[in-house]
């Protein structure tokens, strides 16, 4: 299984925002430079983050973007599943449909392989992603000092 890049984001954006509760709160755009990512790709993000509830951004002086309890304690498999939307690992419909799909045992095993992937995010939270190493090293990236532990 392989993620979205908007899902890679997304996560990367929580996880930046869960390390930044001492400090100002971050802009789009400084959370854009931090994550490597274009401002644009990570201003669609914000949008998605903020409409599932996941991060409040405030505008103008004194703003920025700051979690929300319910970002801090989100499932991340549950978050996964929302980004990525339904889907198969395969697509036995296709433009060349399979001739195996009416009796075919993949699918099945592809999909609870799928669920378990999930099921194995289900139990970890935004606030557990951010643990020692990932936060001292997020927090040294966003200040300009990488820190290493």
């Amino acid at each position: 299984m392989r993620l979205t890049r908007f899902t890679d984001v997304a996560l990367r954006v929580l996880m930046r925002l869960a390390v930044a509760e001492n400090e100002d709160p971050p802009t789009t755009r400084e959370v854009a430079a931090t994550t490597q990512v274009p401002y644009t790709h990570t201003a669609k993000v914000v949008a998605r983050l903020q409409h599932l509830g996941l991060i409040e951004a405030r505008r103008g002086r004194g703003g920025g973007l700051s979690l929300t309890g319910t970002g801090r304690s989100a499932s991340i498999g549950e978050l996964v599943r929302e980004l990525e939307g339904p889907s198969d690992v395969v697509d036995c419909e296709g433009a060349t449909p399979c001739p195996l799909r009416s009796a075919c045992r993949l699918r099945g095993a592809l999909r609870r392989a799928e669920e378990a992937f999930y099921a194995s995010l289900d139990p970890l939270t935004v606030t557990d992603l951010v643990a020692s190493p990932t936060g001292p090293l997020l927090i040294g990236i966003s200040s300009g000092r990488p820190d290493t532990g």
